[in-house]
């Protein structure tokens, strides 16, 4: 045993390895567990007492040799290939890092925001988590009342009532209950429906709504608010329309169209050959809604809007599937770059 130790010391100070899978290769003949110095170590009990303390040695020599070979024959090869451990080339092409973009939502949602803070509206968030006062009743829904089913909500408590919020106008009543006319606000934010997820719709969406109170606002004002809006977001030449509608938070209530952006108003897939693509609901504010919040309905009035941020991206980018917003596809966000 102690002349096949020093023929392996031999062969191991005598190795030397081209390539790095030479290298692995001596490693396992000698390192691995089932290599030539673990099996050796393995013997030991079968030397007799007398000779094991120079064995040991001899097997303890031959195996930091093996290691340090390995080290040194490793360091070799990566500074000979030009790794970790070797000079740098400078003169080698830089591998390239992609930058992700923002978001379409999100490009559409800071557009908005850009284009009603110009004239005058600030930002105001709330909570997602609302309760029946702040999403139904203070907003002219009275208990029972059918105007309810026109939400499908996520409720997660009852008695009181405690759900997801289904649009943003909970968050115009905080507002109103904590500051007083005049208010020009929007409201940015994320809202739930207990809907299937179709192309056209989805369980969770984004909206942006609008709320100005003041005395003598009038639905001409509105209408003018609207209009600044629509000819700055989809272009000068639009055109825009009201149809009558019903809100439970507005009287009156409307529904505004814009002129098809795609085919100037001749008729296409986009707006179902009529000319004109609904954008948004809106209206004057309830009296109602104003004394729940302590507002003095004789002395001040207001406007209300709401629109969906994917619907209004839909409409910009012409996407036909909502679903494509929250499916995180980078082929599908990387057509966006250069509109960012």
């Amino acid at each position: 045993m102690k002349d096949n130790v020093q023929k392996y010391i031999a062969e191991i100070n005598s190795f030397v390895a081209e390539t790095q899978e030479q290298l692995e290769q001596f490693r396992i003949k000698f390192l691995s567990k089932k290599g030539i110095i673990p099996g050796l170590f393995a013997e030991m009990k079968n030397i007799p007492p007398g000779n094991r303390k120079e064995m040991g040695q001899l097997l303890n020599e031959l195996k930091n040799k093996a290691q340090d070979k390995v080290k040194e024959l490793n360091k070799s090869l990566k500074s000979r290939s030009g790794g970790v451990e070797g000079a740098i080339d400078l003169t080698l092409p830089a591998n390239f890092i992609g930058l992700g973009t923002r978001h379409p939502l999100s490009v559409v949602r800071n557009e908005i925001i850009g284009i009603f803070s110009r004239i005058g509206f600030t930002v105001s968030e709330g909570p997602e988590i609302e309760d029946d006062w702040h999403n139904f009743t203070a907003l002219n829904f009275p208990e029972e009342h059918p105007a309810r089913d026109m939400q499908d909500t996520f409720f997660i408590e009852k008695n009181p009532d405690i759900a997801l919020r289904t649009h943003t106008s909970s968050v115009q009543i905080r507002v109103m209950e904590n500051e007083k006319p005049p208010i020009r606000a929007i409201f940015p934010g994320r809202v739930f429906r207990n809907e299937a997820i179709s192309a056209r719709a989805h369980c969770f969406f984004h909206q942006v709504e609008g709320l100005y109170i003041d005395k003598n606002v009038s639905f001409a004002d509105l209408k003018q608010a609207l209009y600044y809006f629509s000819t700055e977001f989809f272009g000068a030449d639009t055109k825009i329309r009201f149809r009558p509608s019903y809100f439970p938070f507005t009287e009156p209530s409307a529904e505004m169209d814009i002129s098809c952006f795609i085919c100037g108003g001749k008729g296409c897939k986009v707006c179902k050959h009529t000319g004109w693509v609904e954008i948004l609901g809106c209206g004057m504010v309830d009296t109602n809604v104003l004394e729940n919040c302590n507002i003095d309905s004789k002395k001040y009035t207001g406007f209300a809007f709401g629109m969906g941020i994917e619907r209004t991206a839909m409409l910009k980018y012409q996407i036909n599937d909502i679903r494509l917003f929250f499916e995180n596809d980078i082929r599908f966000l990387k057509q966006f770059e250069g509109a960012f």
